[in-house]
C-alpha cells in the first residue's frame, strides 16, 4: 500500500494553541497518523517581515494572505507586541499531542531566526539554537526526541552533523526539486542518505515530496488558476500514480482556515488507496534498506521564496 507521510510544522504561538487541537481531531476522525514537529522557544513571528526585500516574498504574501492565516497579533509579535514563548505557555497542547497517539519531533527553537540564520552561521550558534529546543523539548516530554524538521528547510553542515549526535535517525530537512505544476522533477526522488564534502550523515533524509498549500494556492497552473475551491483536487492528481510521498502541512494554516482542505485531501487519498502514516512508521519501512547517497545542495523552488536544501 502506497503511503503519504504527513509532517507537520507547528511554526508560532496560535498556531500551537488552536491549529494543533484541530489537526489532532480531524486527523483521529479520518484514522490518519501524522508527525508533528514543534517551534519550543519564543515566537518572533514579526521579525519575518524583514524579508521584505528578498525576491518572491511578496508574491507569496499577497496569494496566501499572510494576514488572514497568521493573524494580527501574531505577525506583531517580537515588533510591536512580546514575543510569547511557546514552550512554556502551551506545554499542555503539545503534551495532548503525545497522549492522542502522535508522534512529536523538534522542528526549531525560534522559527525565524533559524530559518532566516542558519545558512550564514557556524558550529557554536548552530548547536547552542538546537541545544536549547532539544533541551525543552526534555522538559516538555520527558524524552529525548526522535526526529527534527528544520524551519524553512533551512540548515548547514554542522546542523546536519548534530542531528547524529543526538542520534536522530531519520528527519526531513529537504525538498525534493519540483516542476512549475508541482509535480516531481525527479520521479525517484525519495528517503536518502546526505553528505558533504565526503562526509557521510547517518540521519537519514526525508524529503518533502509534494507542493506545500501556500507555495502552490493562487497561482495559475496549465491555465487555471489554484483556489481553495481546486487546490484539493489538484493535489490529488499528482498523488494520482501510486507512489510514496512526504507531504508538509502548517498548523497555523491547515490547522485552521484551511482545515476544510486537509479533509478534502484525507477523503481523496483514502479513495486513491492510500495510508497516512508518521514519519517514524515510514522510518520502520526504508530502515533495512539501501538507500541513496547525495551531496548537500541548495535550490528554489516553485511558490517559495530563496534557497533551500533541496534534492536535485
Amino acid at each position: 500500500m502506497p503511503t503519504i507521510v504527513l509532517k507537520i510544522d507547528v511554526d508560532t504561538y496560535r498556531g500551537t494553541r488552536e491549529g494543533v487541537p484541530n489537526l489532532v481531531r480531524i486527523l483521529k476522525q479520518h484514522q490518519a497518523n501524522a508527525t508533528f514537529l514543534f517551534s519550543l522557544g519564543k515566537d518572533h513571528t514579526g521579525w519575518a517581515m524583514r524579508r521584505v526585500f528578498r525576491p518572491g516574498f511578496f508574491s507569496k504574501v499577497s496569494r496566501t494572505s499572510v494576514l488572514e492565516h497568521y493573524g494580527f497579533k501574531t505577525l506583531m509579535y517580537g515588533v510591536m507586541l512580546p514575543a510569547p514563548d511557546i514552550g512554556k505557555l502551551c506545554v499542555e497542547e503539545m503534551r495532548s499531542v503525545k497522549r492522542a497517539g502522535f508522534e512529536c519531533g523538534i522542528h526549531t527553537w525560534d522559527h525565524v531566526v533559524w530559518q532566516d540564520n542558519v545558512r550564514k552561521r557556524g558550529e557554536s550558534w548552530t548547536r547552542k539554537q538546537m541545544g536549547l529546543a532539544y533541551e525543552r523539548y526534555l522538559e516538555i516530554f520527558g524524552a529525548a526526541p526522535k526526529t527534527f524538521g528544520a524551519a524553512g528547510w533551512q540548515m548547514n553542515p554542522e546542523a546536519f552533523a548534530q542531528l547524529d549526535r543526538y542520534q536522530m535517525q531519520y528527519s526531513s530537512d529537504s525538498r525534493a526539486m519540483l516542476k512549475e505544476d508541482g509535480s516531481l522533477a525527479n520521479p525517484l526522488a525519495g528517503p536518502y542518505r546526505l553528505r558533504h564534502e565526503g562526509k557521510e550523515f547517518q540521519c537519514i533524509q526525508m524529503p518533502t515530496t509534494l507542493p506545500t498549500l501556500d507555495e502552490i494556492l493562487g497561482v495559475e497552473i496549465n491555465g487555471e488558476t489554484i483556489t481553495e475551491g481546486n487546490i484539493a483536487s489538484h493535489l490529488l492528481s499528482l498523488t494520482a500514480e501510486p507512489r510514496n510521498h512526504v507531504f508538509t502541512m502548517h498548523a497555523e494554516l491547515e490547522g485552521q482556515k484551511l482545515a476544510p482542505i486537509l479533509v478534502e485531501l484525507l477523503n481523496g487519498w483514502a479513495e486513491q488507496g492510500y495510508q497516512c502514516i508518521s514519519m517514524g512508521q515510514y522510518y520502520a519501512n526504508i530502515r533495512e534498506q539501501e538507500l541513496p547517497i547525495h551531496d548537500l545542495t541548495w535550490a528554489e523552488l516553485p511558490g517559495r521564496s530563496g534557497e533551500m536544501v533541496a534534492l536535485n
